[in-house]
């Protein structure tokens, strides 16, 4: 193996180390010029951390917040594709249902928080609704529009070989339409995440969005306060990779642009 080629090798993973550190020491040396004892440095993060661990908090509130994204995620993801596989096959249906979908889809999740509130209580069930409501309206219409984009030659042939409405949907429509459903699953995971921080900082006494905002009213500690950000930031990342490998499957390989 020549140098070059294994130099292109580790590039995926060289440069966002050489980014990460530029960013540290960028961030060291404006805490160390600035003289602020506000603003924590690198360090001061990482005991942070430490002693999150040591109290037995990290792991928890990460494993709230992931319980809550997850469970209202899933159940936006368990409403969204039938009734978008639904309306996306039947215009009728759509043209009747699409004006409620279109007023609904603008409102700010955030806007639900004291509905929420008076509905739930301080309690899970507040984060997950909110977090449904983040995730179900991208999953919705972009199912919608899969369906809708499935080139006629597809219908066509499936019905030629005789398949029944149910059998054309799960054999020719869904696999046509799921590249495209992919894209709104990404972005609404994205958002779901976005709106469970923001949810935390209200609705429930735990979680990351929880941590960050307890650390800045109980003693202003915004080494903990930057703390639960980049762990916010990291699960974030990890979340959209996940998803974005499903992309790699075969089943749905021919919907995406890969470069070799």
């Amino acid at each position: 193996m020549t140098p070059n080629v294994s130099i292109r090798r580790w590039e995926p993973y060289l440069w966002p180390l050489c980014a990460t550190a530029a960013i540290l020491s960028l961030w060291s040396a404006g805490v160390w010029w600035s003289g602020t004892r506000v603003f924590p440095s690198p360090v001061a993060v990482e005991r942070a951390l430490a002693e999150l661990l040591r109290k037995g908090l990290l792991w928890r509130y990460i494993g709230d917040s992931l319980f809550r994204v997850g469970a209202g995620y899933a159940l936006a993801i368990t409403c969204g594709i039938p009734v978008g596989l639904l309306l996306g096959w039947n215009p009728a249906a759509a043209a009747a249902v699409n004006p409620v979908i279109q007023m609904l889809r603008p409102i700010s999740p955030l806007a639900w928080i004291p509905l929420a509130i008076v509905w739930f209580g301080a309690t899970d069930l507040a984060a997950i609704f909110l977090i449904f409501l983040a995730s179900v309206f991208p999953i919705l219409v972009s199912t919608m529009n899969g369906v809708r984009n499935v080139p006629p030659m597809f219908l066509q042939a499936g019905q030629n070989f005789g398949l029944s409405t149910a059998a054309l949907l799960r054999r020719v429509v869904f696999p046509s339409a799921l590249p495209q459903m992919l894209v709104g699953l990404r972005i609404a995971l994205g958002v779901a995440w976005l709106v469970l921080v923001a949810a935390e900082m209200i609705a429930v006494t735990s979680g990351l969005g929880y941590l960050i905002i307890d650390s800045r009213n109980a003693g202003q500690r915004y080494d903990l306060v930057i703390a639960g950000m980049l762990i916010i930031g990291l699960i974030g990342l990890g979340l959209d990779f996940s998803i974005r490998h499903l992309e790699t499957w075969k089943s749905v390989r021919w919907g995406f642009r890969h470069e070799t």
